[in-house]
């Protein structure tokens, strides 16, 4: 016998009438009518040559194959009943979950202060890992599975389901003190001042880039990172000046030591977003954590 030739369904008239002794019980337990459950006992008999349950007094007895099959039928269908469930559920305050996110440096200082306070109220053994990863490849990596989330200014980035989070523009941070602000000429434009800037740029926010190339002044760029928390010890030792995102720029300057300056620059608006692959929209966990980050962050 092979299980291809089992009908799931057989097991649970099995199961059923193993538990009650009874045919007419299990019946009423499964909401099928008596015949439908003797016949389906009677496939099964035929399935595995054996009676599976004799006459007995109030009801039926199982057989010793009956009694050793009994084990491993519970077993399987408590297996799968829980496998059923939890897909429908979620609880955050027992669960242990890894959730895996793409977020660049900057991403991490802004959301993952927040969302590990939140955690640790809410679900104290959920764990994060962030992995930043190339935008050609977070679509695929959502669709597998091999992230969750992934935040970010992701124009690249197509095919997913996205939530809007928060809006943002391009500044320029300086030192405090740099010489750029008591040099600028009165009436003079701050785009056409800027040429007098040294200048930083970001390479994983290619915009940044663009800006500078828009407004022909790539010439003044003297340094291009990968990352940008690298940039505010750099800024405030020297008189460059780095392209990047207020709100994060806000934060640094909150602290002193540094001033921000809003040229009107093209693209400058931009917004972030938290993107999700539509293959796992309904599951439980991440419909909570997409909750719990909504509630956070969402302006």
């Amino acid at each position: 016998m092979h299980i291809n030739d089992i009908d799931l369904n057989l097991l649970r008239v099995f199961d059923a009438v193993y538990r009650v002794s009874s045919v007419s019980r299990a019946a009423d337990l499964l909401g099928l009518t008596q015949p439908a459950t003797s016949q389906g006992l009677t496939r099964l008999r035929l399935l595995v040559k054996d009676a599976l349950f004799v006459r007995a007094p109030g009801g039926v007895a199982p057989t010793p194959r009956a009694e050793r099959l009994a084990v491993a039928v519970q077993s399987a269908l408590a297996t799968l009943e829980l496998a059923l469930n939890e897909a429908e559920q979620f609880y955050p305050a027992q669960s242990a979950k890894v959730f895996r996110i793409h977020m660049s440096d900057i991403g991490e200082a802004r959301f993952l202060p927040d969302l590990m306070v939140a955690l640790r109220r809410l679900a104290p053994g959920v764990r994060i890992e962030t992995s930043p990863l190339c935008s050609s490849d977070i679509a695929p990596a959502l669709d597998s599975g091999q992230i969750d989330f992934a935040f970010g200014f992701l124009p690249a980035v197509k095919d997913t389901q996205r939530l809007q989070l928060l809006k943002d523009r391009y500044i320029v941070l300086l030192r405090e003190g740099h010489p750029f602000i008591k040099r600028r000429r009165r009436g003079q434009s701050l785009l056409d001042a800027l040429r007098q800037l040294e200048l930083v740029a970001v390479r994983t926010h290619s915009d940044t880039l663009r800006i500078l190339q828009m407004l022909q002044i790539e010439d003044r760029l003297r340094l291009t990172t990968e990352h940008f928390m690298v940039l505010t010890s750099i800024v405030k030792a020297t008189d460059l000046a780095v392209v990047m995102p207020r709100n994060i720029a806000q934060i640094f300057a909150a602290d002193g030591g540094y001033a921000i300056i809003e040229p009107p620059f093209p693209l400058r608006d931009f917004t972030v977003s938290l993107h999700w692959s539509k293959r796992f929209e309904a599951d439980p966990g991440n419909r909570w954590l997409r909750g719990v980050i909504e509630d956070l962050f969402r302006e």
